[in-house]
């Protein structure tokens, strides 16, 4: 894939008076979500980490701001407005839209979680379920624009949307005139594009930063031909997009200063840590930038870091599931595989031996049949809570000093 050329800022289609000027249009219905220091990641990663807390707006995402942006410019004779979207554009589309009276149609995918569905649907927009991909869905959402004579918003792609975007910053820096570093998470650029055009005019350097999963490069790709797939099952699937716009991969090339990647497994750390310690639920792309701390922590220590929590809509189930592999990870819950006799007082006789190290057993599973072991032999995994790996690790000495083969079951 080709490098693109980065145009000279001046030739930019976004500027910072386009910011101030969405600023001041939508700052009477959005939330001005506050801007605090987390001293705590600020020890763990070794940078002054300040989080802005957009988890916070009224549909939980900082897409409220460019599609509110956008809905103020349409002109008054509007049908109304359409757009593809299973996540947050959606819901903020709708709920403004709903909010000044303007028809709202948005095409989902079929296979969308029913929840986002009725959460767009109480927004009071129109939905209407087509194929089974994004790109499907908005194909059918531009046919849809033209054939009821609807105005199309799209979701990073649009000058008033980036705008809208780049009004983030403008807090941050309100707040926190210190950042010199931005940490941001990337998926079609709309968010970046705008906060790295107010960074740009800042009156001190600010570097920009942007962050996408490992499973999704698309403006990494982009911007340093190279040509990794865009695929997989992200954490992080608000910023899983194959394909960035072309307004804003402009925009990243001449205002970004780096794109780094992160795994999967430090955006469930992250999103944990972030519930943990600040008591804020995020999703997986909510958390790629303080994903990026901890995976590159030398890239960033020492500086003063801004970081956007840009989201916190994420199935309840999956949050569950991620906060128990985290624990898993840390030592803090396991299952050991024990090999055991078949006979009376066994079982009895390791429960012995995790009473006396303080571990709690939760669950207890025996398995008899399907193993490789004589037919007086068995197999139980028992799953436990301990205070760290020291003390699990505590617990395994002490059941093989009792003559018992035992091994942790681990994650993948």
């Amino acid at each position: 894939m080709a490098t693109i050329p980065a145009p000279a800022a001046d030739l930019l289609p976004v500027t910072l008076a386009d910011v101030q000027a969405a600023h001041a249009r939508i700052s009477d219905s959005i939330v001005r979500t506050p801007t605090f220091i987390s001293h705590t990641l600020s020890e763990l990663t070794g940078a002054t980490v300040y989080l802005k807390f957009e988890n916070l707006q009224f549909t939980a995402a900082y897409k409220e701001r460019g599609a509110l942006n956008t809905l103020l410019q349409l002109d008054p004779r509007t049908k109304g407005v359409i757009a593809a979207s299973a996540g947050n554009h959606a819901q903020g589309l709708a709920y403004h839209a709903h909010r000044l009276g303007i028809p709202a149609t948005i095409v989902m995918p079929t296979n969308t979680p029913t929840v986002k569905i009725t959460q767009t649907e109480g927004h009071g927009a129109n939905v209407v379920l087509f194929g089974d991909t994004f790109d499907a869905a908005y194909a059918h959402a531009r046919e849809l624009e033209a054939e009821r004579g609807l105005t199309f918003v799209h979701p990073f792609d649009d000058v008033r949307v980036i705008a809208g975007q780049g009004t983030v910053a403008i807090e941050m820096l309100e707040d926190v005139p210190a950042i010199d570093t931005f940490v941001t998470p990337i998926g079609g650029g709309g968010l970046i594009s705008g906060m790295a055009t107010v960074a740009g005019a800042a009156d001190h350097p600010i570097e920009v930063i942007g962050v996408e999963a490992e499973l999704f490069p698309s403006m990494y790709n982009r911007i340093n031909g190279t040509d990794m797939p865009c695929a997989g099952d992200t954490l992080a699937e608000g910023i899983a997009v194959k394909e960035p716009g072309a307004i804003t991969a402009l925009m990243v090339k001449a205002l970004v200063d780096d794109i780094v990647l992160v795994s999967e497994r430090s955006l469930e750390q992250a999103v944990s840590l972030l519930l943990q310690i600040e008591k804020t639920v995020v999703e997986g792309a909510g958390a790629a930038g303080l994903a990026a701390l901890l995976s590159y922590p030398e890239r960033f220590k020492g500086k003063t870091v801004g970081v956007v929590l840009c989201g916190g809509n994420i199935d309840t189930r999956l949050l569950a599931n991620v906060l128990l592999r985290d624990l898993a990870r840390s030592g803090r819950l396991a299952r050991l595989r024990i090999r055991l006799q078949d006979q009376p007082g066994a079982l009895f006789n390791v429960a012995r031996i995790f009473d006396a190290e303080r571990v709690n057993i939760i669950e207890v599973y025996h398995q008899r049949v399907f193993t490789t072991l004589p037919a007086k032999g068995l197999i139980t995994d028992i799953e436990c809570e301990t205070r760290d790996k020291a003390h699990l690790e505590r617990l395994m000495a002490a059941l093989r000093a009792g003559g018992y083969e035992v091994s942790p079951v681990e994650l993948a």
